[in-house]
């Protein structure tokens, strides 16, 4: 049975339509408001608060703390200093994606990792013969999102400090009134934002800070709707969706190495001293030109998609939320794999998605078609192989 985060007395009287999804155990909620496309302009219009709580997280500390993350994340964990935070993966012994997630340094010199699955058997499990507590810390520690391009102005109004200074995956230690939190410069919106850390306990009092501050900005809360359209312009993947961990696969294919998902294997550092859980397979596959597979972006082009409506002598009309169902991709007659996660971009005014195909047809500019269902038939539409991410805003990464 799903339970509410520490947000739940606040977020459940604003879900008035009552629509939630299961988050790892948790309520979330996909929408607030009648239309979803009213949290996703404010995500990238003005700012949103997101309850990100049922994240996995744990808290990493002792003598060998660093020794650990080294020996289980692709990055090398020695360059990541005080005040900084990691996006990576982590693999088995044969190289396959286990899961992917955030590492923070923190100025204890702890860290604090974050994970989409349940993973404290598995950092544990690779603890062995280390001085090292790992604790789990998902029920303790609670987070809200505030994104979108007038997130730095409600975090320094509601901080009273300014924020322009900290980098892009930068965090550190702040108070909201007398509530102290962790701020880190991340999100899965692809837009400028940061996530807040805080006790379980202060975080209803954390909410109402940043509502009734971010007020004057126009700040709403926004559902998992709108999130997923914005995690898709950001070329974002998600476990379960774009990919699966290697613990659920349960043939070859349903496995992924770290470099057949984008982001994730640029990410793989082979310069680094420690011999990290699948380092071997890795350095292997490179050896043997890569992956089979890659992660690409699809634009799908529009005259030939609004064509498959007319011809049923219909106005194209595209489902407002994104699909996370897989559509076969096809190129010169044969299958060549599958879009994961496809949205209409109401900031792009373009269909696009997220997809795997064969290294072949993964370069920019390739054409593939699209299996694409109108009136329950099955046809097929014109796309091409674009870049990674589709949104890439500037104010996001900036400073002033």
């Amino acid at each position: 049975m799903s339970v509410g985060t520490a947000f739940y007395p606040r977020t459940a009287p604003l879900n008035r339509k009552l629509q939630w999804r299961e988050w790892s155990g948790y309520l979330a909620a996909s929408a607030y408001h009648d239309s979803h496309e009213i949290e996703y302009n404010a995500i990238r219009e003005a700012a949103a608060l997101i309850d990100v709580s049922p994240l996995y997280k744990y808290l990493v500390s002792g003598p060998d703390a660093t020794r650990l993350v080294d020996r289980v994340i692709t990055r090398d964990a020695r360059k990541l200093a005080a005040g900084r935070v990691y996006y990576t993966s982590w693999c088995n012994e044969d190289g396959r994606v286990v899961d992917d997630g955030t590492v923070a340094h923190l100025d204890d010199g702890t860290y604090r990792w974050t994970a989409a699955d349940p993973s404290l058997r598995w950092f544990r499990m690779n603890a062995r013969g280390l001085e090292v507590e790992i604790e789990d810390i998902s029920e303790r520690v609670s987070a809200l999102a505030v994104q979108g391009p007038l997130s730095r102005d409600v975090l320094e109004a509601v901080t009273e400090t300014s924020w322009g200074d900290l980098k892009y995956f930068g965090r550190r230690a702040a108070q909201v009134g007398p509530i102290p939190v962790d701020v880190s410069r991340t999100g899965y919106t692809g837009d400028l934002g940061y996530e807040v850390w805080v006790e379980s306990s202060r975080a209803v009092e954390l909410w109402d800070a940043f509502a009734e501050t971010g007020s004057a900005y126009g700040i709403r809360p926004a559902g998992m709707l709108a999130l997923d359209i914005t995690r898709i312009e950001a070329g974002l993947i998600l476990i379960e969706v774009d990919f699966d961990s290697v613990r659920r696969a349960l043939i070859p294919e349903q496995s992924f190495s770290p470099f057949e998902l984008g982001i994730l294997g640029r990410f793989v550092d082979f310069e680094k001293e420690a011999a990290f859980v699948g380092r071997r397979a890795l350095e292997r596959e490179q050896e043997r030109g890569g992956p089979p597979r890659r992660l690409v972006g699809l634009e799908l082009d529009w005259e030939p998609l609004e064509e498959l409506y007319l011809a049923k002598g219909l106005t194209a009309m595209l489902e407002a939320a994104a699909s996370r169902a897989p559509v076969p991709l096809y190129a010169r007659g044969r299958q060549i794999g599958k879009a994961t996660s496809t949205t209409w971009s109401p900031t792009l005014k373009k269909v696009v998605a997220l997809a795997s195909v064969g290294a072949d047809h993964s370069e920019p500019g390739t054409s593939i078609e699209v299996e694409w269902t109108v009136e329950a038939r099955r046809s097929r539409t014109a796309a091409t192989v674009v870049e990674l991410p589709f949104f890439n805003p500037a104010r996001k990464t900036s400073t002033r």
